[in-house]
C-alpha cells in the first residue's frame, strides 16, 4: 500500500513539475509614441489607451515628445529597444515619422498611425476619425450660418497631415462661394503645433487688418478656437462672429454653451483608443484587420484605414451628444451659464 502511495505521489510531483516548467504565454507589449499631452483631448487618448490595455491584459509603454520631432524619433528608438510587439505613433511631423516606420518594419514590428496620418505606405493601418468629414462639417456649418462675408481660415500645423487634409475638405465647401463672390477669404494660415497663442496672434492681426470686419473664423480645432475667442473678447466681438472647432474639449463646450464658440466636431476618444489597442493585439498575432483604403495625397498612395464617425455639436445638441454620452458633465458644460438660461437637467 505504501509503495502505491509513493508511486502516486511521485507521479503527481512529476506532473506538477511539468506544468510549472511549461512556458508562460508572453504578454503583448505595445509602444505608443505620442506627440503631446498639452491639449485636453490627448490626455483623454492616453488615459483611454492605458485603460483598454489594462482591460485586455496587455502591457503598454507610452512616451510623449512635447511637440518635438527629434524627441519623438528618440522615443521610438527607445521603444524598439524595449522589445515592443507593435508600435503606435501619433506623429508630430507626418513626413519625418516615415523614417520611424522604416525602423520598426526593419525589426518586423507592425506600425499603427494613430489619429494623424504618417506619410508612409508601410504602415499597417491608419486609425483615426473621418478627417475629411471633420473639415467638411466645419466648413458646412460656417457657410450654412454665415453664407456671405469675410472669412479667416485658421488651419492646424503644416507638419500634420490631418491639417492638410482638413484644409482640402474645408475649401471644397467654401471655394464655390468664393468663386461666386459671396465669401472673401481675407486671411489664412497654418498654425505651428496648433498653438492657441499663435492662433490668437493671427486672429488679432486679421481683425486689425480688416477693421474688425470678419464674419467667420473657420478654425480647425478647439485649442486654436480658444485663442481666436480671446482675440474676439478683447474687441467685444465674441458671440458675434462664427468660430468653429473640433475635439469637443471642455473649454470649447463651455464656450458653445455661452455662445462664444459656434460649433465643434465631437470625436469620441474611447472608441478610437480602444480600436487602436484591439488592432495592435490582432497585428501582434498576425490576424487580419477589417480596413478600408484611404488615399494619402501626400504620397499618392492608398493605405489601409479604420475611420470612426464624427458629429457636429453646437448649442442645440449639447445635451443629446456629449452630455448624453457621458463625455462631458452637464454641470461642467453649463458652469458659466446662469441657471435660468440652461436647458433642463437630464
Amino acid at each position: 500500500m505504501k509503495k502505491i502511495k509513493f508511486l502516486l505521489l511521485t507521479a503527481v510531483l512529476a506532473i506538477t513539475a511539468g506544468c510549472s516548467s511549461a512556458p508562460k504565454e508572453k504578454r503583448i507589449k505595445i509602444g505608443f509614441a505620442m506627440d503631446t499631452l498639452k491639449e485636453e483631448r490627448w490626455q483623454r487618448d492616453k488615459d483611454a489607451f492605458e485603460a483598454r490595455c489594462k482591460d485586455l491584459n496587455v502591457d503598454c509603454v507610452i512616451t510623449v515628445a512635447d511637440n518635438k520631432a527629434d524627441k519623438q524619433a528618440n522615443d521610438v528608438d527607445n521603444l524598439l529597444t524595449q522589445g515592443i510587439d507593435v508600435l503606435v505613433i501619433a506623429p508630430h511631423d507626418a513626413t519625418q515619422a516615415a523614417s520611424m516606420v522604416d525602423k520598426a518594419k526593419a525589426q518586423h514590428v507592425p506600425v499603427i498611425s494613430y489619429d494623424r496620418l504618417i506619410n508612409s505606405d508601410k504602415i499597417d493601418v491608419y486609425i483615426s476619425h473621418q478627417v475629411p468629414v471633420i473639415g467638411t462639417k466645419i466648413a458646412e456649418y460656417a457657410v450654412q450660418h454665415q453664407p456671405k462675408g469675410n472669412y479667416v481660415m485658421v488651419y492646424g500645423a503644416s507638419t500634420d497631415n490631418n491639417a492638410v487634409i482638413m484644409k482640402k475638405s474645408e475649401m471644397a465647401v467654401i471655394q464655390p462661394l468664393v468663386d461666386k463672390g459671396d465669401v472673401k477669404i481675407v486671411a489664412e494660415q497654418f498654425i505651428t503645433d496648433w498653438k492657441p497663442e499663435l492662433a490668437q496672434n493671427f486672429a488679432e492681426n486679421a481683425l486689425t487688418q480688416n477693421n474688425d470686419n470678419v464674419q467667420a473664423f473657420v478654425v480647425s480645432n478647439d485649442g486654436m478656437a480658444g485663442g481666436v475667442i480671446s482675440a474676439l473678447n478683447s474687441r467685444k466681438l465674441a458671440g458675434k462672429v462664427i468660430v468653429t472647432g473640433q475635439d469637443a474639449g471642455l473649454e470649447a463646450l463651455q464656450n458653445i454653451a455661452e455662445g462664444k464658440q459656434s460649433m465643434t466636431v465631437y470625436k469620441p476618444i474611447i472608441p478610437l483608443a480602444s480600436a487602436a489597442v484591439e488592432a495592435a493585439i490582432k497585428l501582434s498575432k498576425k490576424e487580419k484587420l477589417d480596413t478600408q483604403p484611404f488615399m494619402n495625397d501626400a504620397i499618392k498612395k492608398e493605405v489601409p484605414a479604420i475611420l470612426l464617425q464624427v458629429t457636429s455639436v453646437d448649442k442645440t445638441n449639447l445635451m443629446d451628444t456629449v452630455i448624453k454620452d457621458g463625455y462631458a458633465k452637464y454641470d461642467d458644460v453649463y458652469k458659466n451659464v446662469p441657471e435660468a438660461d440652461r436647458p433642463k437637467k437630464p
